[in-house]
């Protein structure tokens, strides 16, 4: 039977308590990959009148990266880019932003968190909005990266013919780059597991 701590609040709490909850916390962490894999393929199914579905959009997005050689953040990056649309769809570029800011690079999270708004770029004008609204970023270091992310790997995975790796392809490097943070308050306890 697993040991549980004792306290009913978390001021209560005692240094017995957190020495049963450190190593169990440890676990939970290490599971994160497996969580977020499972989650991405949440968006199985959900087309939202695309001409793939999102999570095939997200997979295409991801090979079109692998294949062009870019580097192993990169390509998870790539991969989760729209993991957020599944609880965050008026905000899904910061939702996926928030799940890897611990993991990677501070370019890839600027280029992730910002991808909405450059992707609208190629169609904000058919809603009414203004698509130039990228440009209010044109001066910051991460544009360029960000437009050729869309450029590259983002607009052209709708292409219900194009090519699209497995899930299987990608698993070991999401559980490579999301094995241990760089940066997270909580970095000490994954460290102490």
């Amino acid at each position: 039977m697993m040991k549980l701590a004792t306290f009913k609040r978390m001021q209560d709490s005692t240094q017995q308590d957190w020495d049963i909850i450190k190593p169990q916390a440890a676990k939970f962490f290490s599971a994160l990959p497996e969580r977020v894999l499972a989650h991405l393929q949440l968006l199985k199914g959900d087309f939202s009148g695309f001409p793939i579905d999102r999570y095939s959009h997200c997979l295409q997005s991801a090979t079109l990266a692998l294949k062009d050689g870019r580097d192993e953040e990169y390509v998870v990056c790539t991969l989760l880019h729209d993991i957020g649309d599944t609880l965050g769809s008026y905000n899904h570029p910061e939702v996926a932003a928030a799940i890897l800011k611990p993991f990677v690079s501070e370019a890839n999270l600027w280029m992730i968190e910002h991808h909405g708004i450059f992707q609208g770029h190629n169609f904000f004008h058919c809603l009414g909005m203004d698509r130039n609204m990228r440009d209010r970023f044109k001066e910051h270091p991460h544009y360029e990266r960000t437009v050729e992310f869309i450029d590259k790997y983002d607009s052209p995975a709708f292409d219900p013919e194009g090519e699209i790796y497995p899930l299987s392809t990608f698993e070991p490097m999401v559980r490579r780059v999301m094995g241990a943070p760089r940066r997270s308050i909580y970095k000490a306890v994954v460290d102490a597991g």
